[in-house]
């Protein structure tokens, strides 16, 4: 109750939007509308320098491993490469494939079994930032506005989403985020992507950088 009240009666920071840099623009475009996240998404060509992990990945939840698998295929069929093949867990079934822009993703679902035939439906989209330091990162962004929705010490911190949001923002360590994605956790030069902000620019603890959200524009169908 304390949670909700907090989030809902004071005027915050959000998570507004998230764009890609990307090398390719054209090709992006074409890859992110095959794969089916396109609306989630913003693109903008860049040839920053960028090696290895990048710090992130975007997370789809969806309803069942039959759906899981749909968007894993229409990703590899639009040039995706696979990472970790999908697969049962102790927490349910789910796969990672990286992006011919470098991008990692990660789909997944809670359901062991199927329910039904699958969808391309999403159920959520969550931006996951690997950080050094999950306290601090997370006290950083409260002082930036965010409210906290979920925090697990210094494991996990994921914030309240905007109203209108279309990515839910959360923090896990960097090197166990690297380790889930089946990726090395060294990496260096930009991180390709820049969050969309309800309210000022800034650069956070771990390099992330934050544009006022009005000055990015959306994707263009």
């Amino acid at each position: 109750m304390v949670m909700a009240t907090t989030a809902s009666t004071a005027a915050h920071t959000y998570l507004a939007s998230v764009t890609l840099e990307v090398a390719g623009l054209e090709a992006a475009r074409r890859f992110y509308r095959a794969f089916g996240v396109d609306t989630y998404l913003r693109l903008r060509a860049s040839d920053a320098h960028s090696t290895g992990f990048r710090g992130f990945t975007l997370a789809l939840t969806v309803a069942g491993p039959a759906t899981v698998d749909s968007f894993v295929g229409a990703a590899v069929d639009a040039g995706a490469t696979v990472l970790k093949p999908a697969a049962k867990s102790l927490w349910g079934y789910g796969g990672v494939v990286l992006a011919p822009d470098g991008t990692i993703w990660k789909i997944a679902t809670s359901a062991k079994k199927d329910t039904g035939a699958a969808t391309r439906e999403i159920e959520e989209v969550v931006l996951l930032i690997g950080v050094e330091d999950v306290k601090a990162t997370k006290q950083f962004y409260v002082g930036r506005g965010l409210t906290v929705a979920k925090s697990f010490g210094g494991k996990y911190a994921e914030f309240a989403p905007g109203q209108a949001s279309p990515v839910k923002l959360a923090l896990y360590k960097r090197r166990a985020l690297a380790k889930d994605l089946g990726v090395p956790a060294d990496g260096t030069g930009s991180h390709r992507i820049v969050l969309g902000s309800t309210a000022e620019t800034f650069t956070d603890p771990d390099g992330f950088a934050w544009e006022a959200a009005e000055s990015l524009a959306p994707m263009p169908s």
